[in-house]
């Protein structure tokens, strides 16, 4: 990650940033079940379209999925 290449102080704060939205992401996509219904609406009609698009779909679905398991806290843990 950014922060592991440059290790500055801007790198870990751009990388906690990335991070934070992708979670944001995933929490928004997760809440609005409306919008997974119309994507999946979507994927069904441009099915055999393009392999590039249903790689897509994938993808997204694969960020609105619930983690598997909890997130390790890090930082100093008493």
């Amino acid at each position: 990650m950014l922060s592991s290449v440059l290790g500055s102080q801007r790198a870990i704060q751009g990388n906690i940033a990335i991070v934070r939205t992708f979670v944001k992401l995933r929490d928004t996509l997760a809440l609005h079940k409306e919008l997974s219904r119309k994507l999946q609406e979507l994927e069904t009609r441009i099915m055999g379209h393009d392999v590039e698009i249903t790689n897509i779909f994938d993808a997204i679905r694969e960020l609105t999925a619930p983690p598997k398991e909890p997130p390790r806290r890090i930082g100093f843990q008493p």
